[in-house]
């Protein structure tokens, strides 16, 4: 009988609260924000982060964010108990867990740019993004357990950090970008220094069950800066600066890799079918059109089983390349003799190859149709040198490189990109790269 008194009582108070909280001036506001942080620089140990990779992860991070989800009302329960998308079916997306004591208690997902573009843009113009420099990622389907959601970031805060620790050194990140309720977006705004990318909220976003939304992005290129300016005076726990930038937590578990590949995807033709045909029927309501892109992404024939099946017709073209193209980032540098006589040594930044091919960015103008060696860190421990020349400009420093005959390395590093599936895959086929006698150690770039 009390606690059914109690309960209007903090309701009440906590909306008087939140009303008279509104009227502050935004700067007051934010402080007030920062004040309350506490990020705890040395976790319970009890507390893992890593990827979602396994069906049992995988599965405890969409139930957790269904039930998450369903209690905010961003969606309808589903009858498979789990919050799944088409966007968690892209092997440009990673699903990021938060385990405590082995139960998931916390999880986000990034989603990297693809043909099906981002969840956000059906509602936000990203034009003025991506005609800056640098990659674009979403930061979607947050949710902690909700016995953590009042221990004062607990779960939050090493999440986060986990997620600014993998986009800014994994995913090859600048740019993120976020739709969240317009009850929410202050927390970014003044915490992690996020701009809106526009003043207007829209009033109905149908991905979260038609809930007004406020899009954001944040620069990680620009943020130390921004963080140190705002919190390297502040005490240990409340200094975001330095745990974003300076602390170690031991908690996290970065995925191992031994390329420098910039997706780590997960999802095997036994994954797929589990959750987006058997546990949901994601994979059947699609429109034909998202088919035929779903199977131009998975074009190996592992998993032309499990795919949901495309009517017949013309087929979009659009979708398809002549090559496949796989992201990542190497360092590189480039060896070539100048019209003049003089031989440069230029700096590369490997972003994409395929077969035949590579783009890379470079901070000084490089020769068009020039040949030269190009000596490509591929991993810590594999290095690839191959005749080279570069035979277009892409504008602003990006150019595409033409091969001549690929060496043993690139070789078998890029059919195990073409016929792997997950970064288990590509650990595998390439293991016994650095064990053949005469294997490069690597070189000062």
């Amino acid at each position: 009988m009390i606690r059914k008194l109690i309960l209007p009582v903090r309701k009440l108070l906590r909306g008087t609260l939140r009303k008279w909280f509104n009227r502050l001036p935004e700067e007051r506001r934010f402080a007030v924000y920062r004040h309350l942080v506490d990020c705890d620089p040395a976790p319970n140990e009890r507390l893992v982060l890593k990827i979602a990779e396994t069906q049992e992860e995988l599965e405890a991070c969409f139930t957790l964010l269904h039930d998450a989800y369903v209690a905010r009302n961003f969606m309808q329960p589903d009858p498979s108990g789990m919050r799944v998308t088409i966007y968690h079916a892209l092997p440009t997306t990673t699903t990021l867990c938060a385990k405590y004591d082995g139960e998931v208690v916390g999880t986000l997902s990034l989603i990297r740019e693809s043909v099906l573009g981002f969840p956000l843009q059906r509602i936000f113009d990203l034009t003025a993004l991506r005609e800056k420099q640098g990659n674009i990622a979403e930061v979607s389907a947050l949710a902690v357990h909700r016995r953590f959601r009042r221990t004062g970031g607990t779960i939050l805060f090493p999440l986060m950090k986990f997620m600014y620790e993998y986009c800014t050194t994994f995913f090859d990140t600048r740019h993120l970008v976020i739709a969240v309720t317009p009850s929410h977006v202050e927390m970014y705004e003044s915490l992690l220094f996020f701009k809106r990318l526009t003043p207007d909220v829209v009033e109905h976003y149908d991905f979260v069950n038609g809930t007004p939304a406020v899009g954001a992005t944040l620069d990680l290129r620009t943020a130390p800066e921004t963080f140190r300016k705002h919190y390297s005076s502040k005490p240990t726990r409340r200094n975001l600066h330095a745990f974003f930038t300076e602390v170690k937590l031991p908690n996290i578990q970065l995925p191992p890799r031994r390329f420098y590949t910039t997706n780590d995807p997960v999802l095997t033709p036994e994954l797929l079918d589990h959750f987006f045909n058997v546990r949901t029927k994601v994979f059947s309501q699609l429109s034909d059109r998202k088919k035929r892109l779903l199977h131009a992404i998975y074009d190996l024939p592992a998993y032309h089983d499990v795919l949901p099946a495309v009517s017949d017709g013309n087929q979009d073209q659009a979708v398809h390349r002549r090559h496949r193209r796989f992201s990542v980032r190497c360092p590189a540098r480039f060896s070539v003799v100048a019209p003049d006589g003089t031989e440069g040594n230029l700096s590369l930044d490997i972003i994409q190859l395929s077969c035949y091919g590579f783009q890379a960015h470079a901070p000084i103008p490089v020769p068009i149709n020039r040949w030269g060696e190009v000596t490509i860190q591929l991993g810590p421990a594999e290095v690839s040198r191959i005749r080279v020349a570069a035979c277009r400009q892409a504008g602003s420093g990006f150019y595409g490189f033409l091969l001549g005959e690929p060496d043993l390395i690139w070789r078998k590093f890029v059919n195990a990109l073409y016929s792997g599936s997950t970064h288990a895959d590509l650990e595998d086929a390439t293991r016994l790269m650095i064990d053949r006698p005469g294997a490069a150690v690597g070189v000062a770039l």
